[in-house]
């Protein structure tokens, strides 16, 4: 097949120019840098500013005996009955309280769960979760309300700080399925109206505990 003048010309250019490398002309354009200010305020006030913007529940406890309160109004409040919570270290905590409400029932009937976190991004309000966790990858979306318990060590400001962090805690092998929830569950595929809770929990809060 013989190829015109202009077209070889084009083609010869082509060849010079990938075996003559040149110097990148954005040198700092490869995610080194954030392209985001680092919040000057603690994390702890821009993650609750930017998750309860999108409609998720904050609760700042300064000790176990305030989160045992604070859980304990918030599940005579809503009239709940049966909470589900599979992860050990979090039952370890509340069990000296004796929650009568924390029970492992049927995960049918259940009216709430109470998972941890992996880890908390402050400018996106977003939770971090992992196949690694207690409660498994069922458990935080099969819920209706959606209860997480974190502690402010794990606070991170951007995701490639929490995704920095995963490789840190699981070097050489991170867990079969990382998600990242950013508030409720919610889609507005049908009308360009917006509903909530349609793939996962109506309602989401997040207890934050100070271990200071």
């Amino acid at each position: 097949m013989k190829v015109s003048p202009a077209k070889e010309n084009i083609l010869k250019r082509v060849r010079n120019a990938l075996s003559q490398p040149v110097q990148m002309p954005f040198p700092n354009a490869e995610g080194n840098n954030s392209v985001f200010e680092t919040a000057h305020e603690g994390l702890e006030i821009k993650f609750a500013e930017e998750f309860t913007k999108l409609q998720g529940k904050f609760i700042f406890c300064s000790s176990y005996d305030e989160l045992a309160e604070n859980l304990q109004a918030l599940v005579e409040n809503k009239e709940w009955t049966h909470v589900h919570c599979k992860t050990p270290s979090l039952q370890k905590v509340l069990e000296p309280y004796k929650p009568a409400y924390l029970n492992v029932g049927d995960e049918r009937t259940l009216d709430a769960a109470i998972t941890d976190c992996e880890y908390l991004v402050a400018r996106t309000g977003t939770i971090i979760m992992s196949a690694a966790q207690p409660s498994g990858r069922a458990l935080p979306v099969y819920t209706p309300v959606h209860i997480v318990i974190a502690h402010t060590h794990q606070l991170v400001f951007d995701l490639k700080d929490g995704i920095a962090r995963m490789k840190e805690k699981y070097p050489g092998q991170l867990p079969s399925m990382i998600s990242f929830a950013t508030g409720p569950s919610r889609t507005a595929d049908i009308e360009k109206t917006l509903v909530v809770g349609v793939h996962g929990p109506k309602e989401v809060y997040v207890f934050l505990l100070d271990e200071a």
